[in-house]
């Protein structure tokens, strides 16, 4: 299915989830890189603070870096360990689209073996269609051999990870259930009395130093707050409704369905022959009417969401007819074919959930000894299902960054280079959010002048196979 790629694992297993200073300063010893703060605190060359997806797998990804070897890195995370030894049998409502990029670096660090022996479903091809007209435009690789992306839920992500973060002991420590409760930043220009480092506080009294800090905790992130970053961010006028849903008959199920509805976006992700994942985008009355209804009437529901032709019009009809038709003459070998969701015949207990939407980004990704990677620098609608390859891409980045600073012996907080982790990440990041709000907001109406518009670019993109070749290129990485 994927070419794995394997890293060497070391034989240590975790110790102690929360050390006392005394035992922090017993790790010191033996790390060329470990020095001690003015109140004899130990001082990491690293933490991450923040264990979910994003920030597990940047305590593997610099664990594994032949560069960083002897460095002291920390993970802070308030929340339990995350193990998974074998899957429950309901399915988890919180999934994740994992593009190909982010599959090679979990593949890299050692993950993707434990996800796909846990649980991951592959699609090959997407459909996207337009609930006010009959435009549609499908995604897919050539001849369906290989995968568009595999959707994976986030508890088998970070179980996974977490998993592989044990064969790194040695060079990664770990904390969980760990509270901060304050951060304390070094001045750039030193005075006397001035800290070196950025120093954070336990909830449990201890005090640890870092020479870098990766804020990897969140749209609601403390590290970003406290730092002082300014976010630009605004919440939209609708819900996700999430939930997991049974098919009426097997199917191979390797396609992802979205349907762009004047309420917001609809999409139906593959989980298994016989299971899918719903991700209803809708305003938050309707999101609310739909966790109160009985389960008849909420199927119902999701199948006329899939189905139903009542928001088109005559006059856009016959308008992208005519459009479809001209392209057709033009580039006879650029239309798809349509095909048609499978019907929901139940949904899976007590699985309806629902959350606000929002899009937020932080002006800046660094400050001084400080960078921010995934939600915490960057929250998008999850209508392109790009939120958790977003922070699998600056994963990648700053991980690139500190291994080139620590071969050329840098202080790994330095301004200089983490700049350039900065500006690669908002010149990938900004686009693609960019063109996911504008997706939310060209759809979220049912104007016609603006259904034609929409209607004209849809089939246009659908017949010029090189285009949607560039967008699958930009989305997989």
């Amino acid at each position: 299915m994927f070419a794995l790629a394997k890293v060497k694992q070391a034989a240590a297993v975790v110790g102690r989830q929360c050390w006392s200073v005394r035992s922090l300063r017993a790790f010191s010893t033996g790390h060329s890189s470990s020095q001690h703060g003015e109140e004899g605190n130990d001082v990491y060359d690293i933490i991450i603070s923040g264990g979910g997806m994003v920030g597990t797998a940047m305590a593997c990804s610099l664990g594994c870096d032949p560069n960083l070897q002897g460095r002291k890195i920390l993970l802070l995370e308030a929340g339990p360990k995350k193990e998974m030894d074998k899957v429950p049998e309901v399915y988890s409502t919180r999934v994740s689209s994992i593009s190909p990029g982010s599959a090679t670096l979990l593949s890299g660090l050692g993950a993707w073996d434990h996800i796909v022996n846990l649980r991951c479903k592959p699609y090959q091809k997407m459909q996207v269609w337009d609930a006010c007209s009959d435009a549609l435009i499908t995604f897919d690789k050539e001849n369906l051999q290989d995968e568009m992306a595999y959707i994976v839920e986030n508890d088998v992500i970070v179980a996974a990870l977490t998993k592989q973060l044990q064969t790194l002991s040695d060079q990664v420590k770990v904390q969980y259930r760990t509270k901060v409760v304050k951060y304390t930043w070094p001045r750039p220009f030193q005075v006397a009395d001035s800290i070196p480092w950025v120093q954070v506080t336990l909830a449990n009294g201890c005090t640890l130093q870092t020479k870098l800090l990766i804020g990897a905790d969140g749209p609601n992130s403390m590290v970003r707050r406290e730092a002082g970053i300014p976010t630009i961010k605004w919440n939209y006028d609708q819900s996700a409704v999430v939930a997991v849903l049974h098919l009426s008959e097997p199917t191979e199920n390797n396609v992802a369905w979205q349907r762009f509805l004047p309420t917001g976006p609809i999409a139906m992700l593959p989980l298994s022959d016989t299971q899918s994942s719903l991700v209803w985008s809708t305003s938050h009355h309707h999101a609310e009417d739909l966790l109160q209804m009985d389960e008849e009437s909420f199927v119902d529901a999701i199948n006329n969401a899939f189905w139903s032709n009542e928001n088109q019009s005559d006059l856009v009809e016959a308008a992208g007819s005519l459009f479809r038709h001209a392209l057709s003459v033009l580039m006879p070998n650029g239309a798809s074919s349509r095909q048609l969701p499978p019907s929901v015949s139940a949904i899976g207990p007590k699985s309806r959930v629902m959350f606000p939407l929002g899009m937020g980004h932080a002006s800046e990704y660094i400050r001084h000894r400080v960078a921010l990677i995934g939600d915490a620098a960057h929250r998008v609608h999850p209508l392109a299902g790009q939120g958790a390859n977003l922070g699998f891409g600056d994963v990648v980045c700053l991980t690139q960054v500190l291994s080139q600073a620590a071969f050329n012996g840098k202080d790994l907080g330095e301004m200089q280079h983490l700049l350039v982790y900065e500006t690669e990440r908002q010149r990938h990041n900004l686009p693609m959010m960019a063109a996911v709000d504008l997706m939310k907001r060209l759809y979220s109406t049912n104007v016609a002048p603006l259904v034609l518009l929409r209607t004209f670019g849809l089939q246009a993109t659908n017949a010029l196979p090189p285009l949607k070749e560039q967008i699958i290129a930009y989305a997989s990485k």
